[in-house]
């Protein structure tokens, strides 16, 4: 790892050099901070506006051998199956039922004796440990990471994989962003100055024409058949 011509760790990166530790900060860190701002000071030792980059190593292993890159790249398939996996029984559970009912209606669940603070709570932190162990996977197949990548325009573009997989799906959003990106991958090639008009005119078909998402066009197609 090297970043700000740095040539040696300074002491709050400590322990860093092992995998366990580095698997534990994975964990903890996006559960414990919520603060973005906090990661393009210099002096908070993250790199500023440049972040992180020439990763070359893990576990002793080269990251650009084709073996390595073909292992991460099957742990994160496996890691997106595990996500759904838990996803689906979390929404099956009663927590998930509540979570529902504060997404549907807030104010009536509280008024019906429940206090939503917790579940919340619990949902966010989840939420946020399952984004930090995604971007552990992320980082080495990409090679940098730095500041930007938690942008609000990230997060607006993330709203727009769930518009055109699915909203109020599992699977639609997974959809959604193969569909996204692969069409961010060949417009930012062939031609990069259309890409923002076409991400907002997709965003606009989907939310006037398909408002359940693509992941609706099966069963809107059996309707018309039958």
């Amino acid at each position: 790892m090297v970043f700000l011509d740095w040539r040696a760790y300074p002491w709050y990166w400590s322990f860093t050099d092992q995998f366990w530790y580095a698997c534990l900060l994975v964990v903890l860190v996006p559960g414990l901070l919520a603060f973005m701002l906090l990661f393009f000071r210099n002096d908070t030792g993250f790199g500023g506006n440049n972040g992180f980059t020439d990763f070359k190593r893990i576990l002793g292993l080269r990251i650009a051998d084709p073996v390595t890159r073909a292992t991460l790249f099957t742990l994160t398939g496996v890691y997106l199956a595990a996500v759904l996996v838990l996803s689906r029984a979390i929404l099956r559970s009663k927590v998930g039922r509540v979570l529902t009912a504060i997404r549907d209606s807030e104010s009536r669940l509280m008024f019906s004796g429940y206090n939503p603070l917790g579940y919340k709570l619990f949902i966010w932190t989840l939420s946020a440990v399952l984004c930090g162990i995604a971007g552990a996977l992320y980082v080495p197949q990409v090679g940098i990471i730095n500041p930007s990548e938690m942008s609000p325009a990230n997060s607006i573009e993330i709203a727009i994989w769930v518009a055109v997989g699915g909203r109020g799906t599992l699977l639609g959003p997974v959809l959604g962003a193969a569909l996204v990106n692969g069409a961010k991958s060949f417009f930012t090639q062939s031609f990069p100055e259309y890409w923002l008009y076409f991400l907002g005119l997709l965003f606009v078909f989907v939310t006037l024409f398909l408002p359940r998402g693509v992941i609706a066009i099966p069963g809107m197609l059996r309707g018309r058949k039958a």
